[in-house]
């Protein structure tokens, strides 16, 4: 048995919402490095310079990649021989992003109630938190703020095995129009099959936080995410919306087994910042 500190978990939690704010990982910096050359517009390619000359003032702390700063979503990795002590985690991990979004003046913008005040929280607070026991004694945190340009573009189908692969299919292409430049591309898309409505939506959250450089290690999931990332780029809504090829630069597909009856979809669209930031205790 090992035992972290909540305190340890706080101050962790609040160096990764400054991180995921400021700093675009490397695997999409090459990812928008890439997508320059490519780019068949001249606007295009002009954004996409622009995309990397906004990483490179974020990353010197100018200000966040995005006035946007995101929902704060945490997704836990909790080994099963781990002892939390001085706090319950989720309360640990909640006073780290107030912290982080206090005290780095990221804005702030959740609301305590969703449908009729709708009052500011003021600190960012409560973060969404996705928890998983696994084996060993470390935990591993993934902070993974959540702009709603984005968010909003975001889609769940009930389709049923009739609809196959097409049907997937024709559920992403409709997103990605409906998400047209609202959703401020090139982006990184999440797609969640099977399991339930609410696991279809995780694992595409999940998705969408993936490594760019990443792939399913299953092949037909593999090559489904190109062929995704294929119509995406047929779509021609390109840089920002202002057309061309690089719409989209990643696809990643997460699957889980369902029920004999359905095919849960999940379409979870993610900015070109495509925040996050991991650490593990």
């Amino acid at each position: 048995m090992r035992t972290i500190q909540a305190s340890e978990i706080s101050k962790t939690v609040a160096e990764l919402c400054k991180k995921a704010c400021y700093v675009v990982t490397p695997d999409m910096r090459k990812a928008f490095e890439k997508a320059k050359e490519t780019e068949v517009s001249s606007i295009g390619k002009e954004i996409l310079g622009k995309l990397l000359q906004n990483a490179d003032l974020a990353e010197k702390g100018v200000a966040p990649i995005c006035q946007d700063t995101g929902m704060t979503v945490v997704f836990v990795e909790l080994g099963q021989d781990v002892h939390i002590e001085g706090g319950y985690i989720e309360d640990a991990i909640n006073e780290g992003v107030k912290n982080g979004y206090v005290d780095n003046y990221l804005r702030k913008s959740v609301v305590a109630e969703p449908l009729f005040e709708r009052k500011n929280t003021t600190n960012n607070t409560p973060a969404v938190i996705n928890t998983r026991i696994v084996p060993g004694d470390k935990l591993k945190i993934t902070v993974a703020p959540k702009g709603f340009g984005s968010e909003n573009k975001s889609v769940l189908k009930m389709l049923v095995p009739a609809d196959g692969i097409e049907g997937v299919k024709k559920v992403f292409l409709e997103t990605v129009k409906y998400a047209g430049p609202n959703s401020c591309p090139p982006m990184v898309i999440g797609v969640g099959i099977g399991g339930t409505m609410d696991k279809a939506a995780l694992l595409a959250k999940q998705a969408a936080v993936r490594s760019v450089d990443s792939r399913n290690p299953d092949e037909r999931y593999a090559k489904l995410e190109d062929e995704l990332l294929e119509l995406a780029r047929q779509t021609g809504v390109g840089p920002q919306g202002l057309g061309g090829l690089n719409t989209a630069v990643k696809v990643n597909v997460e699957w889980y087994p369902t029920h004999i009856a359905g095919l849960p979809v999940a379409i979870n669209v993610n900015c070109h910042a495509a925040r996050h930031a991991s650490a593990e205790l």
